[in-house]
């Protein structure tokens, strides 16, 4: 079985937003467009086409009009239907389909497994497309960082986390903006005695310099080299001072540093 095709899409200052087309049906869908044209103009130079028109499906992750705002263009324009969290279907416009925890959603033959991940905002959502090893998290977890604490609480927002650390390291990590630089600049702070870390932060860099994208990274990668998967690390506790703090405070620490840097 052929893995979702996966087409990377920088829009506004720092946003991406994600064509997807399953190989076996020709479905399309597009992840958090938050405007029209450029997803329309982007599928025509593909030659990218869906069952129903040039698009499918749109997959809301949560409710930011950086997220959402080319919902409704892209719904009239193409009849596509649109999904998105239960628990927030009263902010996501054009919704037709609620997910939630445990759910399953099918784009074509490819199904990806919905989990809850709030903290970002109270009912962001994720999509973890396990045949292709690709997890679509939005604001909630990005390369060496995740996203500020909006709607939700530390404790929040430390679980989500896990949950998506349980993940396979080679899950490929697709976040919602491009906040690689500074997030490599903040994390060596907090930890730079990780020479996976050094080695990382270098890399992105290069990559940035480049007008390279730093998306998507994987799993393992995180895991290894990001601070906020990470408060349980010794070295971390100690440098902050809270060798007897539960994970959840010394993320909320963490969290806090990087609000103020």
């Amino acid at each position: 079985m052929s893995s979702l095709q996966i087409e990377i899409l920088p829009v506004l200052n720092d946003n991406y937003m994600y064509l997807l087309r399953d190989p076996a049906t020709g479905v399309v869908g597009v992840v958090d467009p938050p405007v029209a044209g450029p997803v329309l103009e982007r599928l025509a130079e593909l030659d990218w086409r869906g069952k129903q028109g040039e698009i499918d499906w749109i997959l809301s992750t949560h409710h930011h009009p950086d997220h959402t705002a080319g919902n409704l263009e892209l719904k009239e324009r193409t009849g596509c239907q649109v999904a998105g969290p239960a628990a927030e279907r009263e902010r996501i416009p054009g919704i037709d389909v609620a997910l939630s925890e445990g759910d399953l959603f099918s784009l074509g033959e490819r199904a990806a497994r919905i989990f809850d991940t709030p903290g970002h905002t109270a009912g962001h959502i994720s999509y973890w497309f396990d045949d292709s090893q690709a997890l679509f998290c939005a604001d909630t977890l990005f390369a060496l960082g995740c996203g500020r604490l909006f709607e939700g609480s530390a404790e929040q927002m430390w679980l989500s986390l896990q949950k998506l650390l349980a993940l396979p390291n080679e899950t490929l990590v697709y976040c919602g903006h491009e906040y690689t630089l500074s997030n490599a600049r903040f994390a060596t702070s907090i930890d730079p005695d990780n020479s996976a870390l050094a080695a990382r932060a270098a890399e992105v860099e290069k990559r940035r310099q480049a007008g390279e994208p730093t998306v998507p990274s994987r799993l393992g990668e995180e895991k290894a080299t990001n601070p906020f998967l990470r408060p349980f690390d010794e070295g971390i506790r100690s440098r902050l001072g809270m060798q007897e703090a539960d994970d959840a405070e010394v993320f909320g620490e963490i969290r806090r540093r990087k609000d103020e840097a």
